[in-house]
């Protein structure tokens, strides 16, 4: 062939206005585009052997080299694929944008399956220029009349191309490295940039050096067939060594495979062990603490898409998690976390997923935002909710241990997809006071049975006598009628119950087990909104907390004629209390509570503490709350105990107002911590009365 020069033939509409050192955002990804051309370069000429067209040469075997000098600042990309003629260098390297896999698909659309070659743009080829100065080509096409041809261009729109010396079929590529990119023919940082994007590529891709320095020495034992032998080395017997040492090689250095061309994904589920599983997540991940569970997604239709996800242990603060969902294109690394189609709570995951099918733009590292993007988004979320709620079903045991760690998760799933949350809502477990663990239709019916047995005890009198039905208070009558009428019953939203700090809420804690009622640790950052989202979604889920009010089980049953009276004390009392604590704003209850050892308590409606939760965030931020977290307080104070009764009988005695503001402080350190000038006041107040004991 004559020699030829010529200009670049410019598609504008493709390429106009990305080209060069404008392509792609990270240099490295140029490993990435050759590689992947190399492959496609590979299954094009595998394909024209399976339609009969080409004949492979007796022990084929598909590789990709790449080959590294240092001293030449150059790398090569060698495979043993297609090649090209001369007209297909002019048609797919000179007419930029034109791309060989479109037309190759196009041409054998009929009995090629697309889903395996890799190349839709054309331009991959170009991401060589923004780290060399100069490319050349050397290639040999598979058809037999073909002749070698080499291409050169210095990076901008000129090139010469003329006949070539190579004589194997397949394409070298040569990079002349710029002098700031001379980084990328360093052996330690192109295998971590290969492993990084090749990783599992379907053909072998090995890593070698070209110069001397690529050999080393090894014993004449350790010496594989493969291996070149550049000179024998002797070494000289030591002093006291009784045998001649064995006898060694200086070598070239083997090439290093760097892929795994058969990825667990690609598997069937049926074929993968779990040790495999593991390997693999250890082997991807670099994390030795074995996942929870995994699944693996499998699908052929309506689109094709393989994966594993794996739920770590994420048992912490869910700021600080963070997880690592790879994404892939025919096994070729596109980007972590791509959003557009991992749901964004998956994101607390580690895994994999390889969608052929995926439109990727022109870069390959974002996805054009389309109905089809939405739809694999949508089936991955499915098929984790399926694969949790399969999970409780079918080993409730297992799912319970995991729950710890996959509840922020799946707390956020719900948060953030009401799809997830529908799916999941009944397989979403609350752990009681006890540690066992419950999905949430147990535990709305938690309580149910002791609450029907507190409304059906008998009344007392003020003497602890009983009370003929007829005088009881009205609230049982209430509760009996409600009761026939079932649909009314159903339309009641059912109460669950929660804890968030099991030592400072204590003592609700004892009360609710001593009458046999329970609750549930709700202590996650997450919670609070966790639980308004049940709340909207489902009309019949309640949450509060334990001393958020006082239920009817904790009272004791009583006559009108009690209730009235006790109702009478109430008013008389309340005024003692504003007044010695100087808090006008204060609800005070006076109740018959079941355990005489109970002086007081503070309950905080479960509107007021959210809204108070809310509030400190924004004081974080610099605003001022002023009062607004004293709001929704009530004082409950025991007419059974010593302490009421002493304030009760003595309005003006001495100690009334020092036992007021201890009733007082002992029941808002029930509910948080006393903070500052509160704590200190409580300290001395207790020394005082204490003190009053030892005269």
């Amino acid at each position: 062939m004559a020699s030829k020069k010529g200009n670049l033939s410019i598609n504008s509409e493709n390429m106009f206005p990305i080209i060069k050192k404008w392509l792609y955002s990270d240099h490295d990804i140029f490993y990435r585009e050759v590689i992947s051309n190399a492959c496609d370069a590979i299954t094009k000429i595998r394909k024209m052997d399976m339609m009969g067209e080409y004949e492979l040469p007796e022990g084929f075997k598909p590789r990709v080299d790449i080959i590294l000098n240092d001293k030449e600042k150059t790398i090569k990309i060698v495979d043993n694929g297609i090649g090209m003629t001369a007209e297909e260098v002019e048609e797919y390297i000179n007419q930029v944008a034109f791309s060989g896999a479109t037309d190759f698909l196009n041409k054998y659309k009929d009995k090629a399956n697309a889903d395996q070659i890799i190349g839709h743009f054309g331009l991959g080829f170009y991401s060589t220029f923004m780290v060399a100065e100069n490319v050349d080509i050397d290639t040999l096409s598979y058809k037999s009349d073909a002749a070698s041809v080499h291409w050169t261009c210095d990076g901008g729109s000129d090139f010469e191309m003329s006949d070539g010396d190579k004589t194997e079929v397949g394409t070298t590529i040569t990079l002349h490295l710029s002098e700031d990119c001379l980084e990328f023919c360093n052996e330690y940082k192109a295998r971590e940039v290969i492993q990084k994007y090749c990783s599992f590529m379907p053909y072998e891709i090995y890593l070698s050096r070209e110069n001397e320095e690529g050999t080393e020495t090894i014993k004449a034992s350790e010496k594989l067939e493969s291996d070149t032998v550049i000179e024998e080395v002797h070494p000289e017997k030591k002093e006291g060594e009784e045998e001649e040492p064995e006898l060694q090689y200086k070598i070239k250095r083997r090439p290093q495979l760097l892929n795994d061309t058969h990825p667990l994904w690609a598997k069937t589920p049926k074929d993968c062990t779990d040790e495999e599983y593991k390997e693999f997540y250890r082997k991807v991940f670099r994390d030795y603490k074995e996942p929870l569970f995994w699944i693996h997604l499998n699908m052929d239709y309506p689109f094709n898409l393989k994966g594993i996800l794996y739920f770590p242990k994420i048992n912490m603060e869910f700021e600080s998690i963070e997880g690592t969902i790879k994404l892939y294109n025919n096994q070729v690394f596109i980007a972590d976390n791509i959003k557009e189609v991992i749901p964004e709570y998956l994101m607390l995951l580690k895994g994999v997923i390889d969608c052929p099918d995926l439109p990727l733009n022109v870069s390959r590292s974002a996805l054009q935002n389309d109905g089809f993007v939405k739809k694999i988004s949508e089936y991955i979320s499915k098929k984790v909710a399926e694969k949790l709620a399969g999970l409780c079903k079918t080993d409730k045991e297992n799912y319970d241990k995991y729950w710890d760690d996959i509840s922020p998760f799946i707390k956020y799933g719900c948060l953030r997809d009401d799809k997830f949350c529908e799916k999941m809502t009944d397989y979403i477990l609350f752990k009681n006071l006890d540690g066992k663990y419950l999905t949430t239709p147990e535990a709305l019916q938690i309580n149910k049975e002791a609450e029907e047995e507190a409304a059906e005890e008998e009344a007392v009198d003020e003497n602890g006598n009983k009370v003929e039905a007829e005088v009881v208070d009205d609230a049982k009558t209430d509760s009996a009628d409600s009761k026939a009428d079932d649909k009314e019953e159903d339309k009641e939203p059912r109460t669950i119950y929660y804890v968030t700090d099991e030592q400072q809420q204590s003592q609700y804690i004892n009360m609710f087990k001593a009458q046999k009622m329970d609750a549930f640790i709700m202590n996650h950052n997450i919670d609070v909104p966790f639980m308004e989202q049940l709340e909207r979604k489902n009309e019949g889920i309640k949450f509060l907390r334990i001393d958020a009010d006082l239920t009817d089980s904790f009272k004791s049953k009583t006559s009108k004629k009690a209730a009235k009276e006790l109702e009478e004390q109430e008013k008389g009392l309340a005024e003692k209390i504003k007044k010695a604590l100087k808090n006008d704003k204060l609800t005070v209850k006076l109740e018959k509570l079941k355990d005489k050892k109970v002086s007081s308590m503070l309950t905080v409606s479960e509107e007021s503490r959210r809204m108070a939760e809310m509030m400190k965030m924004y004081a974080m931020n610099g605003m001022s709350m002023g009062d607004f977290g004293n709001e929704g307080q009530t004082l409950i104070l025991n007419a059974n105990h010593p302490l009421v009764q002493y304030v009760l009988e003595n309005e003006d005695g001495a100690n009334t107002r020092m036992i007021c503001e201890q009733l007082y402080d002992l029941a808002r350190i029930q509910n948080a911590p006393l903070e500052g000038e509160a704590m200190s006041k409580f300290v001395m107040r207790s020394n005082d009365i204490m003190m009053l004991l030892a005269k």
